[in-house]
């Protein structure tokens, strides 16, 4: 009898095995069929990656891990669509966190200092790599991938269709992030209104040359007064020429340092980044790793007449052109602002929030048509007078999935095996369509946007080019991220208030930036904390010794050139080359 139930046991186990194998498959079936539509893969394709991830996760089913992201639509999709898929084919639940990006970069740096597994994994800027590549804190994936989580690697990952792996890479030539999120800071401007006759007729009377998009600051000054202080108000509703936020918190920070101040020429010609003048105004000579300094006395740029000349401008055209209230603004409330339909144009605005610019007028967007078509285009930003040909162009934000190593292995192969999954072929095509933020190659060629291009306002033609590219993140130069950050947002505040000068506040910046970056010299030289790549410190100089020797450039006699603008079909026509 006892043989019998023991047989009896092993038969139910068996069959429930069977039972349970054949549900994730269903599962995987069901979410094929209804959800990740339309793929780069067939649907037999994708049912063979979902059965890779059903068996590498069996080791793991039943576990519960935490990861954390900022947010916007893509980690939004991802949260509430996404950790459903994964838990119902895999088994393992996700509790997938959003917050503000400031709290996510506090959290990193949280669990790097005090080694708590605070989250599994996290979503977080490419703008860290200097810093995970020089604290060596982040697992190197590229060695993962290759050891302890050779298991759990999909091998349809599929590396080489990533478009931002480029900006994951640490000087060691090895990866430290994953590309889950992509977007980039583009010129905005209402079309619908610049071809309008009556107004390019008054516009060139005024300033002598055609109205469109802007290729330097003066053009965009020009415009910004126009729809202003001329044009006023269209269709009874009062409009303006610009559009930007000054509140005293970190997102004021990564708007400069996300492509403010290389925009207006502050830093050193190269791409991705400037050489040896970074965005930050951080120098770090060519062919090492170790920071000499932001101070124009030590080197560096940051508190440089470019800087200085970017930091006026946004102070006085957010005063003089952009809707009351706008200096109040941070970054998640000033973009999707400008679905009011008020505004003529933004100098830059993060195509994250695409999604959002795209909603029907029943859903409140006053700037797409009748049909969902918008009437607004995105273009590349203008440039400042310190610019010149060969230098960083924008910004563009790389979220990317970072694995801390105080994560004990077993539950980094568990979010490994999730930030796989959301980033996977099966799923892609799908992502990208609702939050608009491409990483594949393949999913931006892809038939349907295609398709769909008409209705994203020149985001996809964007995404197909070469020009992409010329826009990059943060990086090598800046040595920790999370402490070097939060110096910027509390110094530019203090202009938004009044309580200092530009220049005032850019030196302060530049001081404290020096004084940190000292900081971490000590703490490299006495416990090799950054690897050997930590600061060094040049001594300072008086500025002029810097020119000619790639240090800040000189102030120049006039900082309002002759505007410039071009005609955006052209533009488009290049794009599509």
């Amino acid at each position: 009898m006892r043989k019998y139930l023991i047989s009896a046991v092993a038969a139910c186990a068996v069959m429930a095995g069977t039972a349970a194998a054949h549900a994730d498959e269903a599962a995987a079936k069901k979410w094929i069929d209804n959800e990740f539509q339309p793929s780069t893969l067939s649907k037999e394709q994708q049912m063979a990656e979902m059965q890779w991830f059903i068996d590498a996760s069996k080791p793991f089913s039943g576990m519960e891990i935490n990861v954390l992201s900022e947010g916007i639509p893509t980690h939004g999709y991802e949260s509430e669509v996404l950790t459903k898929a994964f838990e119902e084919i895999t088994g393992i639940k996700v509790n997938h966190q959003i917050l503000g990006e400031g709290e996510v970069v506090q959290a990193v740096q949280t669990q790097m200092q005090t080694k708590r597994n605070l989250y599994d994994a996290y979503v977080n800027d490419s703008d860290l790599i200097g810093t995970h590549s020089r604290l060596q804190l982040a697992y190197n994936l590229t060695d993962f991938m290759a050891g302890d989580g050779k298991d759990v690697t999909n091998p349809m990952l599929d590396l080489e269709d990533f478009m931002g792996t480029q900006f994951t890479t640490g000087p060691d030539g090895d990866l430290y992030q994953l590309p889950d999120q992509q977007f980039a800071n583009l010129y905005w401007f209402r079309k619908d209104w610049f071809d309008r006759e009556d107004l390019k007729t008054a516009f060139k009377a005024k300033y002598g040359y055609d109205l469109g998009v802007p290729v330097n600051w003066s053009a965009y000054e020009d415009i910004a007064e126009f729809f202003s202080k001329d044009v006023k108000e269209i269709d009874g509703t009062t409009i303006y020429g610009h559009m930007d936020y000054g509140k005293r918190a970190p997102d004021l920070g990564w708007r400069m340092t996300d492509a403010w101040l290389s925009m207006a020429g502050a830093g050193s010609k190269g791409e991705p980044n400037g050489v040896p003048i970074d965005e930050w105004g951080i120098r770090m000579e060519a062919g090492t790793c170790n920071p000499t300094g932001a101070s124009v006395s030590r080197g560096g740029a940051a508190n440089g007449p470019a800087a200085v000349y970017a930091i006026r401008k946004w102070d006085e055209w957010l005063r003089s052109y952009a809707p009351p209230g706008a200096a109040s603004y941070d970054f998640y409330q000033s973009l999707p602002a400008l679905a009011q339909g008020n505004v003529a144009q933004q100098i830059f605005w993060y195509t994250a929030f695409t999604a959002d610019m795209v909603k029907p007028q029943s859903e409140g967007n006053n700037t797409v048509d009748a049909d969902g078509k918008p009437l607004w285009r995105m273009a590349p930003s203008p440039h400042g007078p310190y610019w010149e040909e060969g230098q960083k162009v924008g910004y563009q934000d790389v979220g990317s999935w970072t694995i801390l190593k105080s994560t004990p292995l077993d539950r980094a192969k568990a979010a490994w095996l999730y930030a796989q999954f959301v980033v996977s072929k099966t799923v892609d095509v799908k992502k990208s369509h609702v939050g608009l933020t491409f990483i594949r190659d393949s999913s931006v060629n892809h038939d349907s946007f295609t398709e769909r291009s008409e209705k994203l306002g020149g985001l996809v033609e964007f995404y197909r080019s070469p020009d992409r590219v010329a826009w990059s993140p943060t990086g090598i130069n800046v040595p920790d991220y999370p402490k070097l950050a939060q110096i910027w947002w509390q110094q530019i505040g203090d202009v938004n208030s009044g309580a200092f000068t530009p220049q005032e506040a850019m030196d302060r910046l530049a001081e404290e930036m020096d004084i940190t970056m000292a900081r971490m010299q000590r703490a490299d030289e006495s416990a090799n904390v950054y690897g050997g790549c930590g600061p060094r410190l040049n001594e300072p100089k008086d500025p002029s010794e810097w020119l000619g020797k790639g240090g800040a450039k000189a102030k120049l006699d006039n900082e309002k050139p002759a505007g410039e603008t071009v005609n955006y079909d052209a533009l488009v026509k290049r794009w599509q080359k």
